[in-house]
């Protein structure tokens, strides 16, 4: 999918959100980037073959104020 010079990463590759976003709907929390993964705000990621990775949880040490 990608065609960029210096490909973005796979997207099973760890830093797949560095790939490049070709549509961007923050109104509804979400991107879609060049390598088909749908990236959540909330960090959770749908991969192109309809798997889904959920964000990572919260440590409970930065909750506390």
């Amino acid at each position: 999918m990608c065609q960029h010079r210096t490909a973005c990463p796979p997207p099973t590759a760890p830093d797949r959100a560095a790939a490049h976003v070709v549509a961007a709907h923050p109104e509804q929390g979400w991107s879609l980037l060049c390598n088909g993964v749908v990236l959540f705000e909330d960090g959770g990621v749908l991969l192109p073959d309809g798997r889904m990775i959920s964000p990572y949880p919260m440590a409970d040490h930065l909750l506390a104020a």
